[in-house]
């Protein structure tokens, strides 16, 4: 077809957009077609390597790699007749020929990486889209198909498989980008230069930027709850929060963070604040916030940590003139207070707790989920390496490790968006402490991987010891509330669950909706997400969600009400339960200066 000038147009497709020419579908046929070859051929040798592990002589004289993936011949015979046919639609829906319904077709529009309507407008990039998808199914589908091989090699495998087609998506390259090129166009490529800038400010400073690093100051308008600092060792500084009511529980809650991030996440600000919450309920609240790791820390392992727990739980205790005290262990801090149980209850001071409460903390490392993938021989020595100097581990490594946990939202979708496009960081408090890392002791955290994650001693009787006292999870009588998140990533809720397997005292298990973050900060105002309880007694999580009655927003109320439970004696909020009018006086206001410190 010609336009008046006699000018040739390019021929639209069913939905009267212009069709590239049979010259640019050849080439990016070609181009799909390489890529595919070139994902295949890089898979095929990961899996010949893991074929190349097994003691079967039978398999090792299999050397074609596809045999690996597929011993059955027919097997391989379906799979290249599924990807050929699934190409072949591809290309005729690329010609506006039909092709009938497609799944691939059906998952690249639900992929938010492909949402943009430039992606579905465009016959040539909305093949490469679908070809994308197709490849990266069939990459994902051949780990899961693959035999002969561990579940510990089948998961590697399969995560390492998952970060190499993430890192491949077209999305992530501005060639392959619709909307890149179209934001290149509109900017003459000022967009590049800017994306550009933020690249080489984030290499130089070895860490990627999720969010305006000048927006948030620990202190100004994030961490921003009432408190003083009372105690400081050379670990950790004890915070004693303001009252908010006129009388207040007898029985004060001691809060332990993990020492591999900032303690704020649970006091971002004052709607979201865990920590404003529970003063708001009447609680006496104490946060121990950890020292980042210097040189003067190389020596610490969990020994320290478990004494310091110990410490803030006696501190308190005499202060205050009490018992007992509630705590609160989140992630790996909550490993850690499991010992402080069982070595408490070795020495017939369980009582000092009147209860404990695990935010995500896993005790049980047979299913530790992702992250026990990457404590394998070769990034042990890595740890130990980069460690090695100065005696403790910059914190950059495990915010990197988290990153790649989550690979597409946490690195790839920021390369799009910050890289390519040149966009501005938007303010967000939670990426922003996700991003304030803090180092961690290189004796201690190397033992936490090789004692409790590779060897799972933490559950052995006796398997791990504190003080010269062999400790034994089984002794712990406290009284316990255990939440888990059921899309967590880091502690997987089937690997929190089996804490119930374990401690001996009553014990209730919330299940939360959403993560690892976001399924504990979750204020009750924002009625957000959902958890489940199930007041029977049952042995596994299956069960458990099974009969599990689901509550709609948050799981704090329910908390509230059973630490209430375990003893609702009010007492004046006055001397002693004021910051700094004991015989503690304050040292500092909250949030002290530990959580600032590089």
């Amino acid at each position: 077809m010609a336009d008046r000038e006699g000018k040739e147009q390019e021929p639209a497709n069913a939905a009267g957009t212009a069709m590239p020419s049979l010259e640019e579908m050849q080439h990016w046929t070609f181009v799909m077609g390489r890529a595919q070859q070139m994902m295949l051929e890089h898979l095929a040798d990961q899996m010949g390597q893991a074929a190349a592990q097994r003691p079967d002589p039978a398999r090792a004289a299999m050397q074609w790699p596809g045999m690996n993936l597929f011993p059955d011949p027919a097997k391989v015979a379906q799979a290249q007749v599924d990807l050929w046919t699934e190409g072949l639609n591809i290309w005729q829906r690329a010609l506006g020929g039909g092709g009938g319904s497609s799944e691939i077709a059906e998952k690249a529009d639900k992929d938010k990486r492909f949402a943009a309507r430039q992606w579905q407008e465009n016959p040539l990039f909305d093949m490469i889209r679908q070809s994308y998808i197709l490849i990266s199914d069939r990459l994902l589908g051949s780990v899961d198909a693959l035999e002969g091989v561990d579940d510990r090699t089948r998961e590697r495998l399969r995560f390492a498989t998952r970060a190499f087609v993430d890192a491949m998506s077209p999305s992530n390259f501005a060639l392959t980008n619709p909307l890149v090129i179209e934001r290149t166009l509109e900017t003459k490529g000022e967009n590049l230069l800017k994306g550009l800038e933020h690249m080489l400010r984030d290499l130089s400073k070895g860490q990627l930027t999720h969010t305006d690093p000048n927006a948030f100051e620990v202190g100004r308008n994030i961490a921003v709850t009432p408190g003083k600092v009372v105690k400081q060792t050379p670990l950790y500084q004890l915070i004693q929060y303001g009252p908010a009511t006129d009388g207040v529980i007898e029985t004060p809650l001691v809060i332990f963070p993990p020492w591999i991030n900032r303690f704020y996440i649970l006091d971002l600000n004052p709607k979201k604040s865990f920590i404003r919450w529970a003063v708001e309920q009447g609680l006496t609240v104490f946060m121990v916030s950890w020292k980042s790791a210097d040189e003067g820390l190389k020596d610490v392992v969990m020994d320290d940590y478990v004494r310091a727990q110990i410490d803030a739980i006696d501190t308190i205790r005499d202060l205050l003139g009490v018992d007992a005290v509630h705590t609160i262990g989140y992630c790996v801090a909550g490993t850690t207070l499991a010992a402080t149980l069982a070595l408490l209850a070795a020495r017939g001071e369980g009582a000092k707790a009147a209860s404990a409460t695990f935010f995500t903390a896993q005790v049980d490392f047979s299913e530790a989920g992702d992250l026990a993938l990457f404590v394998g021989d070769e990034q042990m020595e890595m740890i130990r390496q980069v460690s090695a100097d100065k005696g403790y581990m910059d914190g950059r490594y495990m915010a990197a490790t988290f990153n790649l946990l989550r690979g597409r939202d946490l690195i790839w979708n920021y390369v799009v968006n910050n890289y390519l496009l040149g966009e501005d960081y938007p303010p967000f408090d939670l990426l922003h402490w996700n991003g304030d890392t803090t180092n961690l002791p290189a004796k201690w955290h190397q033992i936490y991987l090789q004692q409790l994650y590779r060897e799972n001693r933490l559950v052995q009787p006796g398997g791990v010891t504190i003080d010269g006292a062999p400790i034994d999870l089984r002794k712990v009588e406290t009284p316990t509330y255990v939440q888990a998140g059921r899309e967590d990533h880091i502690a997987p809720p089937q690997s929190v669950w089996k804490i119930t397997h374990h401690f001996r005292g009553p014990l209730r298990f919330v299940l939360a909706g959403s993560g690892h973050i976001a399924g504990v900060v979750n204020p009750p105002e924002a009625q957000k997400y959902q958890y489940w309880t199930n007041e029977e007694k049952v042995d596994t999580l299956e069960d458990f969600i099974a009969g599990a009655t689901e509550t709609k927003g948050s799981w704090w109320p329910d908390w509230i009400r059973w630490i209430e439970s375990h003893g609702a004696k009010r007492v004046p909020a006055k001397g002693a339960r004021v910051p700094g009018k004991g015989k503690l006086k304050a040292l500092e206001d909250a949030p002290g200066s530990y959580v600032k410190a590089r």
